[in-house]
């Protein structure tokens, strides 16, 4: 009995781990990602209306890599650990961004931006074949 325990607890360490990676990750890439962006806009024409989309979309797309990540050898609970790492992601870029800004308000962009980074990570575990 004693060594199923043990076994049970090795999976939730392995699955913590993997989450944390794979939220890190996802700020990586966003870090990188913006910092392209704004190299962008501010060697080219680029609208500054292009701003929100592409932002959204760098968040999407770095929280699908990084729930890819967490559940690449996962069986199940591919759903609840994507959703934890868009959950993780956004906590942390909210804290950071807030913390820069210096205005922890939460208003409908920041609502939708929170329900999009849940969603994008929970939706990659469909993607799996």
């Amino acid at each position: 009995m004693n060594i199923i325990n043990k076994s049970i607890d090795s999976g939730r360490e392995n699955n913590i781990i993997r989450i944390l990676k794979g939220s890190i990750l996802s700020i990586a890439i966003t870090i990188i990602a913006l910092i392209i962006f704004a190299l962008v806009l501010a060697y080219t024409n680029m609208p500054e209306t292009a701003i929100t989309p592409v932002v959204i979309t760098i968040a999407g797309t770095s929280i699908l890599v990084g729930s890819m990540i967490s559940s690449i050898k996962m069986k199940k609970q591919g759903l609840v650990n994507g959703s934890l790492v868009g959950l993780i992601y956004i906590l942390i870029i909210y804290l950071l961004s807030s913390t820069i800004d210096k205005d922890f308000s939460l208003n409908a962009s920041s609502a939708i931006m929170c329900l999009t980074c849940i969603l994008t990570g929970a939706i990659r575990r469909n993607y799996r074949s």
